[in-house]
């Protein structure tokens, strides 16, 4: 029996994808709405060990008819399905609402056309690619791309769609097979991945899913010899154990990691718009692992800041994600929030200065006050440590030195904001930001050709363009002595 259930007008299927069709497991775990966590959307598919076995021997057997094929012969089958993300974009909006709490608004005009872009854009560049050809001590020398093999895909449970199609492309555009393995707690809009792969006809086994614990079935992924490429977004202590796997079986391994990133603001710049952009950080509930959670503001302008940083919070409405009102959504989960709501008690109790905010906006539900803090110090918790909520720490300084330090002053590396209005300082003060992306006077605006990534314990690795493509790839170089051959 098929286990299909409706989802915010859509049937979405509760089961793996493995090999081109549906597999269910004896076990099943709920998914419910962070808008609404009394109803439940449906039973998703437990995946096990067995259920990891099945989906690499489905993508080791596709494998070699799918690297097989030339990048364009690829290119054909990743624009159909980018085709069809668009033609669905609604309908994996609408899943994606209702599973993680995502405003609709932002998923149906941004994150999902993203997605249909990532296909194209890796499609192109994998056709663009120019082989590497040179002479060189009398040989002629050649530098050949290959794929890989069977790549893991491991995502977290925040803009889940977007992120899977930012990983899995490259991966398939390369000629690698994927197993993807969403989040448990938001893995709807990846089976609506799934039935899109299944209407482009891409060939059985190049792309499968298996949900369930990372504990049960993740483990059971990173720690087979067959994988040759493993690709993760989520959580440092994650990272540590698939590392380690990785290691083990010397594979490859990338990992998009947690971020404490500062959004640093000296006087001469723009300020309403720094403000602005500062409130801006409370998008999504805070849950963006790029976002700019730490202010530090120079102090000649602190109470200007403030006043209009306060000004634009309040205009924040905390309501249903799907009214083009709200813009502040609903929390991923109880225990989520619990872990927020932790954060914020022990600073109020460690003395740190509670600015706005603090607490849950309705008691019971998902969703917290944006809240912003003044540390008592550089080593409080919320300054060090990532919340990945909607909670902002505010600092001042009073050189550019100082301001710097701060900026640099974590274990975390992901990005950074920067507001100046001095062309000498952005680019100074820039380079000096510890980070793998750095925004001035701007954030979130992305080339996908640009190498995407963290330094720290912010990741490893780099995604994006042809750094994506190099990763899922073997490097091979072809020698061959000059007039040898005819």
């Amino acid at each position: 029996m098929t286990n299909r259930f409706n989802v915010n007008g859509v049937m979405v299927s509760g089961d793996h994808f493995i090999h081109g069709t549906r597999v269910a497991s004896a076990e099943t775990f709920e998914t419910r709405s962070p808008m609404d966590w009394d109803t439940v959307l449906g039973n998703v598919a437990r995946g096990n060990e067995e259920t990891a076995q099945l989906a690499i021997e489905s993508a080791t057997t596709a494998f070699s008819q799918w690297s097989g094929l030339s990048a364009k012969e690829r290119a054909v089958y990743l624009h159909r399905l980018a085709d069809l993300i668009e033609e669905h974009k609604e309908q994996i909006a609408n899943v994606e609402c209702s599973d993680m709490a995502m405003l609709f608004e932002s998923l149906n005009l941004r994150l999902v056309p993203r997605g249909a872009a990532n296909f194209r854009n890796y499609a192109d560049l994998a056709v663009e690619h120019e082989e590497r050809v040179w002479s060189s001590k009398g040989t002629l020398n050649r530098v050949i791309r290959t794929p890989a093999g069977p790549a893991v895909i491991i995502t977290p449970w925040n803009a889940p769609f977007m992120l899977s199609t930012w990983k899995c492309a490259p991966a398939l555009a390369a000629g690698n097979t994927v197993i993807l393995k969403p989040a448990e707690w938001s893995p709807l809009s990846a089976s609506v991945l799934a039935d899109l792969i299944e209407k482009a006809e891409f060939p059985k086994g190049v792309f499968n899913i298996v949900q369930g614990l990372g504990s049960e079935v993740g483990n059971a992924l990173v720690n087979d010899p067959r994988v040759k490429r493993i690709s993760f977004t989520g959580s440092v202590p994650t990272a540590r154990i698939i590392g380690k796997a990785a290691a083990e079986n010397i594979v490859p391994f990338t990992a998009e990691l947690g971020g404490k990133s500062c959004l640093l603001v000296f006087a001469d710049a723009d300020i309403d718009a720094a403000a602005k952009k500062a409130a801006g950080q409370f998008d999504d509930s805070g849950q963006v692992c790029m976002a700019g959670t730490r202010i530090i503001v120079e102090q000649s302008i602190k109470d200007e800041f403030l006043a209009l940083f306060n000004k634009y919070a309040d205009q924040h409405v905390m309501g249903d994600s799907r009214d083009s009102k709200t813009t502040m959504s609903a929390m991923i989960h109880p225990v989520h929030v619990d872990r927020v709501e932790g954060f914020v008690n022990r600073a109020r109790e460690n003395g740190d200065t509670i600015l706005r905010g603090g607490k849950r906006f309705i008691e019971g539900k998902l969703w917290f006050e944006p809240t912003l803090i003044a540390p008592k110090s550089n080593q409080s918790e919320v300054v060090q440590s990532e919340i990945f909520g909607p909670v902002l720490t505010f600092q001042t300084f009073d050189t550019e030195e100082q301001g710097v330090e701060l900026a640099n002053s974590t274990v975390f590396g992901l990005s950074g904001i920067l507001y100046t209005g001095n062309k000498e300082r952005a680019e100074r003060v820039g380079r000096l930001i510890r980070g793998g992306t750095i925004w001035v006077n701007t954030f979130l605006v992305r080339d996908l050709t640009a190498p995407f990534g963290g330094i720290g314990l912010s990741g490893l690795g780099r995604e994006g363009g042809h750094y994506a493509l190099e990763f899922h790839s073997d490097l091979k170089t072809l020698q061959i002595l000059e007039g040898s051959v005819k």
